[in-house]
């Protein structure tokens, strides 16, 4: 397969095909320079995820999908967050490994694939053992997901809409559909079987009895695909449910979200203007037991709080070595 670069870029199924090394910029608003918002223990992922512990969750900066309805809007128009070098990226990694996180989380890193690559080997190299989590809106090209495998331990990816109109209406890509199926099919064949382990033991001795008495597994291995519930799109999510049974079952796991957070930025859309009813998310759960579905995760409406989203204030971004 073709080494992805930054040079045509073709990582996305956008295709901008512009030059991103000599600063030309695409739909995902970046350059070739890694640029992040945050890099801190996170833990509001699946409880496979996030654990007791918590998730290394990394916020790359620029988004090639720009949903209207985008709860971390700051990151994703690259509002927010500082360029940092290839090294540093190695770095964080292993700084969070050493705050005793499950895994290293990437969030939206698809447009930045090529030294997404090169810093997981790097700090493999340097002593990185915990698992690599893709946490992606899943609009990515095959080749690009193809590029990850021996990189990727498991795959966190969204199925936002089965409609292509509503694909175009909300994230002004009619194709979503299409390259969503292709990438999660790739995820499936690299990880078709999920894995999990305790989760390691740390803190004080109550902590540590704490811990035990729970049981808490964490997942090293296998795919996960979230799906959040917009308002009124009720019919749409029964129909990604469906289809990803029929195509794999309960060899998947499943994690449907009712946290939709109506941001003022969604104005110009009024039934966005909402949050989703406890009656459709319950609808909607009822439904995926009905198909069949067993490995699932669920969410308690609380959660649809702008308290849940994140500070993108560059925490564990920048170098705090040889400072002083």
């Amino acid at each position: 397969m073709k080494m992805q670069t930054y040079d045509t870029c073709m990582l996305c199924p956008r295709a901008c095909g512009v030059n991103r090394t000599a600063g030309a910029r695409g739909v995902c608003g970046q350059s070739a320079n890694v640029k992040l918002a945050r890099a801190a223990l996170h833990f509001w992922e699946e409880p496979c995820i996030s654990g007791t512990n918590g998730s290394g969750a990394v916020f790359f900066c620029g988004c090639s999908l720009q949903c209207v309805f985008c709860q971390n809007r700051e990151i994703a128009t690259g509002q927010a967050g500082v360029e940092i070098s290839d090294e540093r990226l190695a770095e964080i990694f292993l700084e969070l490994q050493e705050q005793h996180a499950n895994n290293i989380n990437l969030v939206t890193p698809g447009h930045y694939a090529p030294h997404v690559i090169a810093a997981v080997e790097s700090a493999r190299r340097q002593g990185l053992c915990i698992p690599i989590v893709y946490n992606t809106g899943s609009y990515e090209t095959v080749d690009t997901i193809k590029s990850l495998e021996g990189i990727v331990d498991v795959y966190l990816p969204d199925f936002k809409y089965m409609d292509p109109e509503l694909a175009g209406k909300y994230s002004h890509a009619k194709d979503y559909p299409k390259a969503a199926k292709a990438a999660i099919a790739e995820m499936v064949r690299q990880q078709p079987q999920a894995r999990f382990v305790p989760e390691p033991q740390v803190g004080s001795d109550n902590d540590t009895e704490r811990k035990v008495q729970t049981q808490i597994q964490v997942m090293t291995a296998g795919v996960i695909v979230r799906h959040l519930l917009l308002p009124g799109l009720l019919y749409d999510s029964k129909h990604i449910l469906k289809y990803l049974y029929e195509q794999y079952g309960n060899q998947i796991y499943y994690s449907l979200m009712s946290q939709y957070t109506p941001l003022a930025h969604v104005k110009d859309y009024p039934e966005l203007t909402k949050r989703v009813s406890e009656e459709a998310y319950a609808h909607l759960v009822h439904y995926a037991e009905q198909l069949g579905i067993a490995n699932g995760f669920t969410q308690e409406h609380e959660v649809a709080e702008e308290s849940f989203i994140p500070h993108f204030d560059c925490e564990g971004v920048l170098s705090t070595r040889n400072s002083g």
